[in-house]
């Protein structure tokens, strides 16, 4: 097959010098791959795939495991340090626990690009990581419903919660805004005060296709704001 642009999610070593690694491709979504001398010092391979570089990949194999054949760098890797390395470590996580292997989704590969210039920029961050989370929903069909579970709209002096069975809102009295989830819903994400409203959909919405298991990248965040507290 001819290379194909990929980045890294996830490496861990397998058998004595090749890495597993899991990739973000973008014409076929996640794949998982052999990369032989990939845990091997000084390889070329291991200098290669490092997380956030833009690679060229080709692979062969019609199992879900494949072989890399072809490795080979496309760019600088993004220099992340700090909250925008941990959100870019969090990007990584939740791609490799919602995507299926093999699951065409070329707006997340898009959007996950789009992030990596974002993260340096501490102004830019969130919101790049809200659309991120926002395609990856989009490609598991599971974005919210702006209504309530029976399809009725939402009533702009009542606040609602978000219900992960119907994937709609119920009247919560410590809930959202019914105006603020308008924005949402409309895509002005750019709205002043709505960056909270945003993270909480945006959780809720994931929540269920993430598992019970908790997310490093989301311990270590707590961790990093717990030692900025005075």
């Amino acid at each position: 097959m001819s290379a194909e642009p990929a980045f890294l999610l996830h490496r861990k070593p397998y058998r004595e010098t090749s890495a597993l690694v899991d990739l973000l491709t973008l014409n076929n979504g996640r794949i998982r791959a052999v990369a032989h001398g990939g845990q091997r010092p000084g390889s070329k391979s291991r200098q290669r795939l490092q997380p956030f570089t833009p690679l060229f990949v080709s692979w062969r194999g019609e199992r879900d495991l494949k072989r890399l054949t072809l490795m080979e760098s496309r760019g600088q890797t993004a220099l992340l340090a700090g909250e925008g390395l941990l959100c870019g470590l969090y990007a990584n996580e939740i791609a490799t626990r919602l995507l299926p292997l093999e699951f065409a989704a070329g707006d997340v590969f898009a959007f996950y690009t789009a992030l990596l210039e974002a993260l340096p920029i501490p102004s830019e961050r969130a919101l790049a990581l809200r659309r991120y989370e926002w395609a990856l929903l989009e490609a598991l069909e599971a974005t919210p419903r702006f209504c309530t579970p029976d399809g009725h709209p939402l009533d702009p002096q009542v606040r609602y919660r978000f219900d992960a069975q119907s994937r709609a809102f119920l009247p919560a009295d410590n809930g959202l805004e019914a105006r603020a989830l308008r924005y949402v819903e409309q895509g002005d994400w750019q709205h002043a005060g709505l960056a909270n409203v945003l993270k909480s959909v945006m959780r809720a919405a994931l929540a269920p296709h993430l598992g019970s298991t908790a997310l490093r990248s989301r311990e270590l965040m707590v961790a990093l704001a717990r030692r900025r507290q005075p």
